[in-house]
């Protein structure tokens, strides 16, 4: 099967969940007053509810299509996802693994990391929210806290400081105090240095093995070859005999601490 034709299904089917969920919403706001019409049209609306259900609608559609773009952003998967892809180009194979492989094994190492982040949240807001002991303000307020939490501790200071001068804020006093919309772009550009940090140092021992294999083809006279060719096997036994994946893995979940 083509890439194309798989790419042409990966987006039909998206399209088929989006109507999905915008029927059922749509459903599930009939079902709550069967008298509300969900209509797009420049009357003005009749009773100010049916309005206020028709904007939560689509609010909540939008939020919908802007969640994996959300979760990516405020997770740790940038960073995990970079080092993954340098470590592929660092050792020559840039088809192997797969795109499909470095996003899978990206994705469940997300889960696995975030996975005490979440916890928190389902504990101390969505829980208490689907048991209606918390209004959906407090739920939102409670469900940031432990998120803002965890990019705190990988957020760098110069990184925070930048975006609060660049907002023009006044200096905070705690870090309670840093608005959620800095603090984002402040933890993706801090891990954004800290995957390239990483990637740099898993560059070191395989470009030392181009270039000790380029020596020898050129001592040699052998300059007709491509070194990438003789380095390529070198690299793969070492990076297995040294058992690479878990050196990488491992260091990777620990560097975002327990």
């Amino acid at each position: 099967m083509r890439p194309q034709h798989i790419h042409i299904r990966t987006q039909a089917a998206a399209l088929m969940v989006f109507l999905f969920l915008a029927i059922v919403c749509a459903e599930v706001a009939f079902a709550a007053d069967p008298g509300t019409l969900l209509r797009v049209d420049l009357q003005p609306g009749g009773n100010p509810a049916n309005v206020s259900v028709a904007i939560q609608i689509f609010l909540m559609l939008t939020v919908l299509s802007l969640a994996p773009s959300i979760l990516i952003m405020v997770t740790c998967f940038t960073r995990i996802a970079i080092v993954l892809s340098l470590l592929r180009q660092a050792i020559g194979s840039n088809q192997l693994p797969p795109n499909q492989i470095i996003v899978g094994l990206t994705l469940f190492l997300t889960v696995f990391i975030m996975t005490p982040v979440w916890q928190t949240v389902h504990r101390e807001a969505l829980k208490p929210y689907l048991d209606n002991q918390l209004s959906s303000d407090e739920a939102l307020r409670k469900a940031e806290a432990p998120i803002r939490a965890f990019m705190l501790k990988q957020t760098r200071e110069k990184d925070l400081a930048l975006l609060v001068d660049i907002a023009k804020l006044p200096r905070p006093k705690n870090v309670s105090e840093v608005p959620t919309t800095v603090l984002i772009p402040s933890f993706i550009i801090s891990e954004l240095k800290t995957a390239f940090q990483i990637g740099f140092m898993l560059y070191i021992p395989f470009l030392i093995i181009d270039m000790v294999v380029a020596s020898v083809l050129l001592s040699m006279g052998m300059m007709m070859l491509p070194p990438v060719m003789v380095s390529l096997p070198f690299k793969l036994m070492i990076f297995v005999l040294t058992d690479g994946w878990y050196l990488i893995v491992g260091s990777l979940v620990k560097s975002f601490g327990p």
